[in-house]
């Protein structure tokens, strides 16, 4: 537990485990490597034209909730 803290193991576990459970998500949906990165491309081409978003901030995510399904998560937020 000592070396974890030391080495910071605990956060690098959580991310590679994170990291694998997304390509196993990409996987199974017949989804390329990249999808998230292309769709965030395209929704900021497509919302750059509204001055009302704030484009640099759009996000684009596959999650899974509660073990039984994955979903497509975008968020695109209004300017203040």
């Amino acid at each position: 537990m000592i070396w974890d803290l030391i080495f910071n193991k605990g956060k690098s576990k959580e991310e590679a485990k994170k990291r694998l459970t997304m390509v196993l998500t990409y996987e199974r949906r017949g989804l390329p490597p990249n999808f998230t990165d292309r769709l965030r491309e395209d929704l900021i081409s497509v919302f750059s034209k509204y001055p009302q978003f704030e484009v640099k901030k759009i996000e684009v995510d596959i999650k899974r909730e509660k073990e039984e399904f994955d979903e497509l998560w975008i968020s695109i937020p209004f300017k203040q």
